[in-house]
């Protein structure tokens, strides 16, 4: 005879008792130097919003295999790192990451190290020194990219060696290991050994977004979600989330240890001509640099919600994004509707949880009347429903 009454005990259990989904934040340690309502501390991060808190970015010293820290001043003249413990007074399932590399990093010195056996041993003695004394629960690395932007063919197989000896040296004390990886399929086909990747890391956060911006010479969202009808060449097909989602799991990655990653800031530009806005029109440079990140090409959500109500909306209903324009100025961005969407595809796929850039670029003093962090809200909310 069926026992409905323990299988249902049993269904409340298993439901009850699920991991929360991963909602993986980082928090950018030069955004204390933005001006106004742009700067951002662990002041601004309240401990519940995020599952874990990346800190962004410690480096690699090349010579030998040792972590720096990028800035001290930041990262012990003003107690960053303290503060960040703090967080688990409030939160106690708090996860804190040390997040080691970023497009400015480079490539080369990593390509170098993870070639010697020994400067390996050295970081990885190094990772887990700076663990130790500031009580990190683990370690994410970004590497921009293997094998690309002067590393070598070897990098890829030593980017599996090297995650290989981390997860070993981890294992007694239980600490995360994670990876930030490309989301461009020609990219990720360049740079990884997808399996074994995934076997060797507890998270892989795949950068789903900078698929295009002023390092090309037409407009283009930076993160679409699907491909656009106007998308002619293999190559314009893939450069968007799905293509990029799809190609990690066919080649083996489990969709559990996914996080998608989603912005919180947009990618703008000039446009030759102010009368054509459409995908692909011709453009002559970055869009203006906005007032907090000031750095022309690239505008945070909080930046634009604040201060670009005057721009023109539209929706690309096709590729499930927002972009505005005001004359000749074009900016493709992520708002409240496209992360929905982009949450509910990670959903679909099975996916880990979602990852995003960054803490600093949301809403994250609430002062475009939707609350703080209101893109981040949306990301927690729709996970845990």
């Amino acid at each position: 005879m069926i026992n409905f009454f323990a299988i249902l005990v049993s269904i409340t259990l298993f439901v009850n008792g699920c991991t929360a989904a991963n909602l993986v934040c980082f928090f950018t340690s030069w955004t204390v130097y933005r001006p106004g309502n742009g700067k951002y501390n662990v002041s601004n991060l309240p401990a519940d919003l995020c599952t874990h808190v990346n800190y962004g970015f410690v480096g690699l010293q090349e010579w030998d295999g040792s972590l720096s820290i990028l800035d001290d001043w930041e990262a012990n003249g003003l107690y960053e790192l303290d503060h960040l413990k703090a967080l688990r007074v409030k939160n106690p399932d708090l996860k804190l990451v040390v997040s080691m590399g970023g497009w400015n990093e480079g490539s080369e010195k990593y390509s170098h190290v993870a070639a010697d056996p020994k400067l390996r041993k050295n970081m990885v003695d190094s990772v887990l020194e700076f663990l130790d004394k500031y009580e990190f629960d683990g370690f994410d690395l970004d590497w921009e990219y293997p094998d690309q932007r002067g590393g070598e063919e070897e990098d890829i197989e030593n980017f599996i060696t090297l995650l290989q000896e981390f997860k070993q040296a981890f294992a007694p004390k239980n600490y995360i290991l994670s990876v930030d990886v490309s989301g461009g399929v020609v990219s990720a086909n360049t740079s990884y050994h997808i399996k074994e990747l995934g076997e060797a890391v507890d998270m892989i956060n795949v950068m789903a977004y900078d698929y295009h911006g002023a390092f090309e010479d037409y407009v283009g969202h930076y993160a679409p979600l699907y491909a656009s009808h106007m998308d002619e060449s293999e190559l314009q097909r893939s450069l968007n989330v799905k293509s990029g989602i799809e190609f990690w799991l066919s080649r083996g990655a489990p969709a559990e240890k996914l996080n998608l990653g989603i912005g919180t800031y947009g990618r703008g530009f000039t446009l030759a001509d102010p009368k054509n806005i459409s995908l692909y029109a011709p453009m002559s440079g970055p869009c203006t640099a906005g007032p907090y990140t000031r750095e022309a090409g690239t505008i945070g959500y909080n930046e634009i919600c604040e201060l670009y109500s005057d721009y023109t909306y539209y929706w690309d209903d096709e590729q499930k994004v927002p972009h505005i324009v005001k004359g000749n100025q074009w900016i493709g961005y992520d708002n409240a509707l496209s992360v929905q969407y982009k949450v509910e595809f990670a959903k679909s796929k099975g996916l880990g949880g979602v990852m995003t850039w960054s803490l600093d670029t949301d809403d994250f003093r609430g002062i475009c009347g939707d609350g703080k962090y209101p893109l981040i809200r949306v990301m927690k909310k729709l996970l845990n429903q």
